[in-house]
């Protein structure tokens, strides 16, 4: 379950907060079926629950800001994903650079599990030169939405930003990068790779019969309560001969 978690913080700490840029360039497909609550009527035969507590995500985020710094990103680039290089002359000392903060604008970094939703705040400052070096800070509110592809045997998830509040910025600015944000996420991070085939499907070795089982998933539920998510993972079992 460790990987979900490393991948969930990934969108914070290298994918959609990292490249700000002009326009909203369409969202990628997500590929799979959406991942639904559990069953009313309780879990079916074949079933294998994980949960990732709050706890958890809290200690690997806070590690990562007093162990290895704050995470800072380079701003800037083409709509066709390229890097615009801006001379010296014309960047009036701006960096182009955003940095995640641990907290900040009331806000707290981090990914939340509340009300049935995953949620991601992100807190930071930076500069951009658009016109002008423009100073900002605030926060970040993204939602994140599971997909399950049954024949990658994937667990995706779509990152979506619900708003931006920035400080001392004119409220107009917000709209410009509530769609910075989202079209850097639509080209960098969706579909993000949650739980890829290695950690979804099993390979269990029986030497005597000269094979093995073979275990894949095929169904996933989600059940997100305050403070942690469960996955139920029903799976089908076959036998291949020949591997051990």
């Amino acid at each position: 379950m460790r990987y979900v978690a490393i991948l969930l913080l990934g969108i914070l700490l290298g994918g959609g907060a990292a490249v700000f840029f002009l326009g909203a360039p369409p969202a990628k497909a997500v590929p799979g079926q959406a991942v639904l609550p559990p069953d009313k009527g309780g879990v079916p035969p074949n079933t294998v629950t994980i949960s990732l507590e709050q706890s958890f995500v809290d200690a690997v985020l806070a590690t990562t800001f007093s162990g290895l710094g704050t995470p800072t990103f380079q701003l800037g680039q083409n709509r066709d994903g390229s890097e615009r290089i801006e001379p010296a002359l014309f960047q009036g000392g701006c960096t182009n650079q955003i940095t995640l903060l641990p907290e900040g604008s009331g806000a707290k970094t981090g990914v939340q599990f509340r009300n049935g939703n995953i949620y991601a705040p992100m807190a930071f400052t930076g500069n951009y030169n658009l016109g002008g070096c423009i100073q900002f800070k605030g926060w970040a509110q993204t939602s994140i939405k599971l997909q399950f592809d049954q024949e990658k045997q994937t667990v995706f998830g779509y990152v979506n930003v619900d708003g931006v509040n920035l400080e001392g910025v004119n409220p107009i600015a917000n709209n410009f990068v509530t769609v910075f944000v989202q079209g850097a996420i639509n080209q960098k991070v969706n579909p993000l790779v949650l739980v890829s085939e290695p950690q979804l499907s099993l390979l269990i070795p029986v030497k005597a019969s000269n094979g093995a089982v073979k275990a894949r998933a095929k169904d996933v539920r989600a059940e997100i309560l305050d403070g942690s998510l469960k996955l139920y993972l029903t799976y089908e079992f076959s036998g291949v001969k020949g591997q051990t």
